[in-house]
């Protein structure tokens, strides 16, 4: 039994929650300062798991979360990317692993100085949902089958079913994950040098299933391709895909209005969380190709995936809901099967896509509606 401490039960933390307790195989405790996350939980034991231990605690409360993760073997986060370095700090501090699912590149660098001292056995995991994450596994893989390589696309895209406003969009996930993208400098690397690109540029057109879709550059899908592959790839680029028009609204909300600007964030967010309907009834759209040269040849490959909300024991899962917790979940389940490095900063691409779409939590890509007319 994997003991297992998830910080964080909001609507992708709770799914966290849900999937391993469901598996059996895991011990669990939540920390949430929310009451009322917390009553939403499971409350008897599944599949012969021990009941979860549920605490009430803000973790700006270092010493006590510290104390609370002493005797566990991980801790997950999924609260928002501006705690996840003072948790990975108390993680170090406890002498346990530790996992998130930010999308924050200066959160990563700082999980990155507290895995230079971690002991063996002890890993620091950042970005390990959707994109960055599942997205990263399986672009790494795909660059992988080429001997040289020229240009990697990476485009992802969480969308409602039924876009029925102006911006063509519901919140699905955070809130402050989403604005982190439209605002932050994105990594790319391009004539063969790793640079910095503007997020809402770069935007494009393409047309899956006879849909007709945009894509634009923002910040964090990458995770830590851009450093890997330096030097060894033309191009590369991550971009999220939105129905047509979004980004023309964005822009203007952005970069017209200055939403994007410092504090006046706040004001975006409380924009977006006002007006902005949420929805569970939702869709994830995965676009990877990949060209090189294979046996003197210069090819191209494409993998194209299409995941849909559903209900899961009698409970109605988001498509982001159901995709990022499940990547957190595999890569955690990898991690006590040994299939990952046992020491130190661990990234998305040391993940083998064979084992992580072979794993219980990982098959739900694998099982993934494939996407025609690319």
């Amino acid at each position: 039994m994997h003991k297992v401490v998830v910080i964080g039960a909001g609507k992708i933390g709770s799914a966290i929650v849900k999937l391993l307790h469901r598996s059996g195989r895991y011990q669990l405790k939540v920390i949430e300062q929310n009451s009322l996350f917390l009553k939403d939980l499971p409350h008897s034991s599944a599949h012969h798991a021990p009941a979860i231990e549920k605490v009430e605690l803000d973790v700006a409360n270092h010493h006590a979360l510290a104390q609370h993760l002493k005797g566990w073997e991980a801790v997950i986060s999924a609260c928002s990317f501006d705690v996840n370095a003072a948790i990975a700090h108390a993680a170090l501090v406890a002498g346990v692993s530790y996992f998130d699912l930010t999308e924050d590149v200066e959160t990563t660098s700082a999980i990155r100085r507290h895995a230079q001292k971690a002991v063996p056995g002890q890993i620091f995991m950042p970005q390990c949902g959707l994109a960055p994450g599942f997205i990263g596994i399986l672009a790494a893989d795909m660059a992988a089958q080429f001997d040289k390589l020229d240009v990697i696309k990476m485009r992802v895209g969480a969308l409602p079913k039924y876009p029925s406003n102006k911006m063509m969009y519901n919140l699905t996930w955070s809130t402050d994950g989403l604005i982190n993208e439209y605002c932050n400098p994105c990594d790319a690397i391009e004539a063969g040098h790793a640079m910095k690109l503007q997020a809402l540029e770069g935007l494009e057109h393409l047309s899956l299933d006879g849909i007709e879709y945009e894509a634009f550059n923002t910040s964090g899908g990458l995770g830590t391709l851009c450093e890997t592959l330096d030097g060894k790839v033309r191009e590369l680029n991550y971009k999220t895909v939105r129905y047509k028009g979004h980004q023309y609204l964005m822009e203007f909300l952005i970069r017209e209005l200055q939403l994007g600007d410092g504090s006046r964030r706040a004001l975006l967010k409380h924009v977006f969380e006002t007006s902005v309907p949420i929805t569970k009834q939702d869709v994830v759209l995965t676009f990877v190709s990949v060209s090189g040269w294979r046996h003197g040849m210069l090819e191209q490959v494409t993998d194209a995936r299409k995941i849909y909300h559903r209900d899961i024991h009698g409970e109605a899962w988001s498509s982001i809901q159901l995709t990022t917790a499940s990547s957190a979940c595999a890569v955690v389940d990898l991690f006590f099967d040994q299939r990952l490095p046992l020491q130190g900063f661990v990234r998305q691409e040391d993940v083998s896509l064979q084992h992580f779409l072979a794993n219980e939590f990982g098959k739900v890509y694998a099982v993934a509606e494939p996407i025609s007319g690319v």
